[in-house]
């Protein structure tokens, strides 16, 4: 298959919904995450757990699951003494969990709808930035002092292992987010170009609605990373959902590839103290998302502190 061709299954002109937040719904259902790992902790301690989220995302209308891979890297595992044999193994177990909710999900779906009312789900595998595997917070800032060429090596051996599974058909594409920087998106597109059959989405952190979290105008790096012919879709997560109109104008400005975005609930990360600052936050996802929609995303969702209830009020704004 040539992955070069990847089109999204939009249903008619109707968007596509992205699933909401993993680690922190985890956490409201009993799981702990207060470790380095976050929510790939939750690989070792209760896959179950996770396989009953995406399908609880699925059942609330998402279209495609990220997998619980963000924070899944050979280096975080190998602290917690786990050989790189072991790391793949958890890493493969994140995407066969989605892609069993998914195939579940649409099995029953297709015994009691119309299957044309709905396209059937994708898995989308989560590739986080190199700030994910620090573990302090610098997805956010992208003060990484690392060249591009480090940054290659440190995302290479992950993503070659991942890109198998969407080769394999466990997962339809890779989604690179929350990345925070331009150099980091450049390390992702020159490795994409190595992988040239696998498609991706690229999804930047943003402070502000132009720059992305480092500085850099968030329209430069749109405009070279929808350049990259593997990218399927480019867009925001994780940012603070009263910056997303003005981020999604100006990406309009320089491609007419597919625009994603799912922010969070506009609280900021306290690394320090490992918890979510209040007082930024927004209360329905559903009366948002229109706007959004408006502004030219084809694909929504929830990022940090969002829920299945958060999903459902999307697609209600929505499809309906």
């Amino acid at each position: 298959m040539d992955m070069t061709e990847f089109s999204f299954p939009f249903n008619h002109d109707q968007p596509l919904l992205i699933d909401g937040a993993l680690a922190t719904e985890l956490e409201a259902r009993g799981a702990d995450i207060d470790d380095p790992l976050w929510s790939a902790y939750v690989l070792l301690d209760d896959p179950d757990l996770i396989r009953q989220v995406h399908a609880d995302y699925f059942a609330a209308g998402a279209d495609i699951a990220i997998t619980a891979t963000y924070q899944a890297t050979f280096e975080g595992f190998a602290q917690r003494g786990l050989d790189r044999a072991a790391a793949a193994d958890l890493m493969r177990r994140a995407v066969r969990l989605a892609d069993e909710a998914r195939n579940e999900f649409w099995k029953n779906w297709l015994l009691s709808h119309n299957p044309t009312s709905r396209v059937r789900p994708l898995v989308a595998i989560s590739i986080g930035p190199y700030g994910a595997f620090l573990a302090d917070g610098s997805e956010y800032t992208g003060h990484y002092k690392l060249p591009k060429s480090a940054l290659i090596d440190f995302h290479r051996p992950r993503m070659a292992l991942l890109a198998e599974m969407v080769r394999a058909g466990e997962a339809d594409l890779l989604a690179c987010e929350t990345i925070p920087c331009r150099v980091e998106a450049e390390a992702l597109v020159d490795l994409l170009a190595e992988f040239g059959d696998v498609p991706a989405w690229i999804a930047f952190s943003c402070k502000d609605g132009e720059r992305v979290c480092y500085g850099e105008f968030f329209e430069e790096c749109v405009e070279f990373t929808a350049s990259c012919k593997q990218v399927a879709a480019v867009g925001i997560n994780c940012t603070p959902p009263c910056f997303v109109s003005a981020l999604l104008r100006c990406a309009q400005k320089v491609t007419s590839k597919p625009l994603l975005v799912y922010p969070n609930r506009g609280e900021k990360w306290d690394a320090a103290n490992h918890a979510w600052i209040d007082g930024s936050g927004i209360d329905d996802f559903g009366v948002q998302v229109a706007g959004w929609h408006k502004a030219g995303a084809r694909l929504l969702g929830g990022c940090c502190r969002s829920t299945p209830a958060d999903i459902r009020a999307m697609r209600m704004a929505l499809v309906g």
